[in-house]
């Protein structure tokens, strides 16, 4: 499935190689054994007597050979047992050869590292590269499936309505394209971005490229694909796009009251700090009561630090002190809530306004995304909210909540056809890893299974 969060470049993350194969080495202290045993075996080899004579030696002036530490893929080396046998051994009778065999160094083996100790792991350190990609899998396959489940009112109002008008049918006229229309608009797709589609899907019956309803799908499918990925070319579409030195990265989240603001801003701290990254909150709506509460309780709930004040701050003021403290402790995101502005409160939209400008003097770019937070259930009337926004707030991407929740789901391509605007996010549930990165194809291809 990938990460949410791709900010961090590849040669930022410590590989610690736990699951690749290990090359067989020997340990440092046998290495230097092995070492010493090859320049031993260059010199001249000590006759029995003078090898005997040597340990005698040793054994009477009391000093016994240093004990090293051996190291082992397994369970800790036991302590060494002391043996008496220089006492025992007979003067001037030379050892017996098992005796010669026994002093002898054991030969080197392969240093092979052991396996995490620990059952489970957070990062799945305990589990191999197969084992890593077969989980990976079956979370896409449930990614996949939550996803289709999240459209299925949507496809259930545009698909199975195409299938009811095309049966009986021997070919594609006028009447089937109506009907179409009439789907495509009840889908929330919009007017113009329907009519785009009509246009294709002529051009192709009059060339005689769509003649089923198989063809008549795969050719809307083509378009809506064509419409969202052309979105991505404006704005923002990953938060790669901002050079990794630049630290934090704010994200600035904005929308009316009720579209569900609050919670994305806890999802989204949830998910960001699940991988590694210092996440901070900016509790900047100070207009509206018991907002800074909600949003606290969210932060106890996900152990993100949320820096707030009073109710009726100035939200900038909030912001300043949020920037500050967000450098002091070196976070790499800072997620500012701001107050669930209506469009026509043009005092509202102001406060918006300076607030940036306090962003932009405090770190470079920033604002570096401001995401509108959309709901699905309102269709077009979130459209026109994102286009009065955008006059404003400079709003960089779209966030979808309650797309499971509503028939109404065309309203992504229309927002992307008409504003030209990536979506980013968008929420298939209440739990906090429901909100998910939003995938075109997925998207789609949801639409008409």
């Amino acid at each position: 499935m990938g990460l949410f969060w791709k900010r961090k470049s590849g040669d930022q993350f410590i590989s610690l190689k736990l699951n690749e194969p290990q090359p067989a080495v020997a340990a440092p202290e046998q290495a230097e054994q092995s070492a010493t045993r090859v320049e031993e075996t260059a010199s001249p080899m000590p006759s029995p007597e003078a090898r005997y004579a040597s340990d005698s030696s040793a054994a009477v002036s009391g000093s016994a050979p240093a004990l090293e530490p051996v190291i082992t893929g397994g369970t800790p080396t036991p302590l060494p047992v002391e043996t008496s046998t220089a006492k025992t051994v007979k003067p001037h009778s030379p050892p017996a050869v098992h005796e010669v065999e026994a002093t002898k160094p054991a030969p080197a083996q392969a240093y092979v590292p052991s396996r995490s100790p620990f059952a489970t792991s957070v990062l799945g350190l305990n589990l191999s590269i197969e084992e890593l990609q077969a989980q990976e899998a079956a979370l896409e396959q449930e990614f996949s499936a939550r996803f289709r489940r999240a459209v299925s009112a949507t496809r259930e109002s545009l698909s199975e309505r195409l299938d009811t008008v095309f049966q009986g049918l021997k070919q594609i006229d006028e009447r089937l394209l109506d009907e179409l229309e009439e789907a495509l608009i009840a889908a929330d797709i919009g007017v113009a971005t329907t009519q785009r589609i009509l246009e294709t899907v002529r051009r192709g019956v009059a060339r005689k490229q769509i003649n089923d309803l198989d063809a008549l799908k795969a050719a809307i499918k083509d378009e809506l694909l064509k419409i969202l990925r052309q979105s991505e070319k404006h704005g923002v579409a990953s938060e790669t796009s901002i050079a990794p030195d630049v630290s934090p990265y704010v994200m600035m989240i904005v929308g009316v009251n009720g579209v569900g603001k609050t919670t994305t801003i806890g999802k989204l701290a949830q998910r960001i700090k699940a991988e590694g990254n210092d996440v901070l909150i900016c509790a900047a709506d100070t207009f509206r009561a018991a907002a800074s509460d909600q949003l606290a309780i969210w932060a106890e709930r996900t152990g993100v630090p949320l820096i707030q004040q009073k109710q009726g701050t100035d939200p900038a003021a909030v912001l300043f002190d949020a920037l500050k403290a967000s450098k002091a402790r070196a976070s790499d995101v800072l997620i500012v809530d701001t107050a669930g502005r209506l469009h026509n409160k043009s005092n509202l939209m102001a406060e918006l306004e300076k607030m940036k400008r306090v962003a932009g003097r405090e770190v470079e770019g920033a604002p570096h995304e401001t995401l509108l937070v959309v709901d699905a259930v309102t269709g077009q009337n979130g459209l026109e909210q994102a286009r009065q926004f955008l006059k404003v707030a400079g709003v960089t991407g779209i966030v979808l909540t309650k797309l499971d929740g509503t028939a109404k789901g065309g309203i992504a391509v229309a927002i992307t056809d008409e504003l030209g605007l990536p979506i980013r996010y968008v929420g298939i549930g209440e739990k906090v890893d429901d909100l998910v990165v939003f995938d075109p194809e997925l998207y789609v291809n949801g639409l008409f299974e």
